[in-house]
């Protein structure tokens, strides 16, 4: 490969970037056989460009079994033969680049996939057992698990071999957590890093980014114990700082997944020498509240600050409820109780809130991350309980649904089969009959669907400027703020319509005015005064 492209200083794209968050397999399907592929990416990525996004975050997209959707890892440097070739991958990243849109790649550091030569290697008898952690049980015969802990998914989190020894996994039991004490898995991840950036890829998301270190007494977990033996442990910057170096060589930058409550912990992700960015889950995971959302939004930009990091802004992505959903239902907050099968959804509430959504968080100070079929307005899907893959669903005993109803195919063609998806069979995941009606084609001829809004508000959006926020006075029930001088949002959120501020122009509305000029519940609006 070539030489790698020094950093610049003044390259800070990534500060105000419009990222789309690509989940390869309900994308597109390029060769017909049911499956999303590189294929359909690079077949869609004029769409991309015409929808104005700076850069695409792909879902893992490595050799994988897919027992939890690509995040159980075979071979970090080998394409999964159902998206493609790493030729194919290399040509992608060119050609997006060629477009202005830039590449970013998820690496999955807790775990690997029980496929993986490391951990095959380790059943094997080999001492690449040092590399995950095995343990003997307890109990007279060694028939309990080593400690008490419990999976991401449900149920234990330590699985039996027929040797009598036990393997730690966080998530499912064909994700074996690695040990991130031995010289050999950080050398490893660093150099599978330079891997992607010498392919031109421009940043990495870095999925579950606080779980990586354990306490190597692997001691029962208690309620309130100080450090947690396995989430946020200080060992782990210097993990990230040694990533940062790596990344500096190449320009390029991190966003991690890093979930945790105490605002100053997780600011430390985001040092100069450590992490760029960071998923805020605080907005995401916020009721549609206008009170809870300023408060959001105002802890959000305050503890980034220290660290002169910018905020980033989500409202969802393939392991959350779809947004038009969420916000539909009589509880918006997170709450995965309400995934449950039956929940009553308004979807023209959840429609018009989605759509005030986007404008509000377009209109916030930092990167903004669009996982696809937002913009297309795509509720959540009830799926089927025999089509259901996510492993949460199993491992939960029923009683979870899984994610999976968030990532049914992209519907691109009206009146094509399975919406234009590209298959010649039924895809992966089954679309529901109304899909049609949310298809591409069918959007981009009509200026007041989702597309339309969504194309207008990136490309709008230079306009509010990169400085800070500023609130103005508001009506309860309604946010108010500035951005560059001259421009301002405001987003109602009552029930009842308010009066707009004197302007010059309505710059972009998510839904129409009322009679009278003023804005209506549930509607934002971008304003030149």
């Amino acid at each position: 490969m070539g030489q790698p492209t020094p950093a610049r200083p003044d390259d800070d794209w990534w500060r105000s970037a419009v990222i789309y968050q690509v989940y390869v397999r309900s994308f597109a399907d390029g060769d017909g056989d049911g499956t999303g592929d590189l294929a359909g990416v690079r077949a869609k990525l004029p769409y991309l460009a015409g929808l104005g996004v700076d850069a695409l975050w792909f879902s893992p997209w490595y050799l994988s079994p897919m027992r939890d959707g690509g995040y159980d890892v075979a071979d970090y440097r080998a394409i999964d033969p159902a998206f493609g070739t790493l030729a194919e991958a290399e040509k992608l990243i060119a050609e997006a680049r060629e477009l202005g849109i830039r590449t970013i790649v998820d690496i999955v550091p807790n775990h690997v996939s029980d496929r993986h030569p490391w951990f095959r290697a380790a059943l094997a008898g080999g001492p690449e057992r040092d590399l995950f952690h095995f343990r003997a049980g307890r109990g007279e015969h060694g028939e309990l698990p080593p400690n008490g802990w419990r999976s991401e998914f449900g149920g234990p989190a330590w699985t039996r071999l027929p040797d009598g020894d036990w393997y730690l996994h966080l998530f499912a039991p064909e994700q074996p957590d690695l040990n991130w004490a031995h010289p050999a898995v950080r050398q490893e991840h660093e150099d599978i890093l330079r891997f992607w950036f010498e392919r031109g890829v421009a940043g990495v998301r870095v999925d579950s980014a606080a779980l990586l270190v354990k306490d190597p007494r692997l001691p029962d977990f208690a309620e309130g114990r100080d450090p947690h033996p396995y989430v946020d442990r200080d060992e782990l910057h210097d993990v990230y700082r040694a990533w940062r170096a790596v990344a500096d060589e190449y320009g390029a930058v991190f966003v991690g997944e890093v979930w945790l409550p105490d605002t100053e912990r997780f600011a430390r992700y985001l040092r100069p020498d450590e992490l760029h960015t960071a998923f805020n889950f605080s907005f995401m995971t916020c009721p549609w509240d206008a009170a809870r959302l300023r408060t959001s939004i105002d802890e959000t930009l305050a503890e980034h600050a220290p660290v002169g990091a910018p905020a980033t802004w989500v409202l969802c992505n393939h392991d959350v409820t779809r947004t038009v959903t969420r916000y539909g239902r009589a509880d918006t907050g997170f709450d995965f109780a309400t995934k449950a099968f039956g929940t009553p959804t308004d979807l023209v509430l959840g429609t018009r809130r989605a759509r005030a959504a986007a404008l509000l968080s377009l209109a916030l100070p930092g990167a903004v991350y669009v996982y696809q079929g937002e913009e297309l307005g795509l509720p959540e899907v009830e799926v089927a309980r025999e089509h259901i893959q996510d492993p949460m669903h199993a491992r939960s005993g029923g009683v979870d649904p899984g994610r999976d109803g968030c990532r049914v195919p992209l519907p691109w063609v009206a009146d094509a089969p399975y919406a234009g998806f590209g298959s010649r069979e039924t895809p992966w995941l089954p679309q529901p009959d109304d899909w049609t009606s949310y298809a591409v084609d069918r959007q981009q001829r009509d200026p007041h669907s989702m597309l339309a809004l969504y194309r207008r508000a990136i490309r709008l959006r230079p306009v509010l400027g990169t400085g800070p926020l500023t609130w103005l006075p508001a009506p309860d029930g309604v946010l108010a703020f500035a951005r560059a001088e001259g421009t301002r949002c405001l987003v109602n959120l009552t029930g009842t319509p308010v009066d707009l501020p004197r302007h010059t122009d309505v710059l972009l509305a998510s839904g129409p005015l009322d009679a009278a000029g003023r804005l209506p519940g549930d509607t934002a609006v971008w304003l030149r005064v």
